[in-house]
């Protein structure tokens, strides 16, 4: 392939040229054969005979998405830029995680050390219970 041919493209072709007649037809049968099995052109024709029935409703609900969509979009635009989120590399977030976790157990531990002796000493004597329960011993 000629690199003319690669920028510029080739010329469209016309349903009418000898050159591509065969190829237009065939591609038009097949999507006729795919919007009769899938009822698509049904559903088209319903939808036109509505469309001509009610012309002013048919214009209202159509309009009436677009400017939902375009009303939506513009909302959300407005969220976006308003969000001012700083965003966070994979190992900023890792190392943030890591701290909070140091900060949870440096908080268990020193809670542990601030419990009074009496709770202190049942929490120790249960753990021996469950150790010795599981044939685990303070000796292993």
């Amino acid at each position: 392939m000629s690199w003319k041919k690669m920028i510029m493209g080739e010329k469209m072709p016309d349903k009418d040229d000898p050159k591509y007649r065969d190829r237009y037809e065939r591609e038009v049968d097949a999507g006729r054969k795919f919007a009769r099995a899938t009822k698509i052109d049904k559903a088209a024709a319903k939808i036109q005979q509505f469309a001509n029935d009610h012309k002013k409703l048919f214009l209202a609900i159509v309009f009436g998405f677009i400017i939902l969509s375009f009303a939506g979009n513009l909302i959300r635009m407005g969220k976006v830029y308003n969000a001012h989120q700083s965003q966070k590399s994979a190992t900023e977030v890792q190392e943030e995680l890591v701290r909070n976790r140091h900060k949870r157990v440096k908080h268990a531990i020193s809670s542990v050390h601030t419990m009074p002796v009496s709770v202190n000493k049942e929490f120790i004597e249960s753990q021996t219970k469950i150790n010795k329960d599981n044939g685990h011993s303070e000796e292993d």
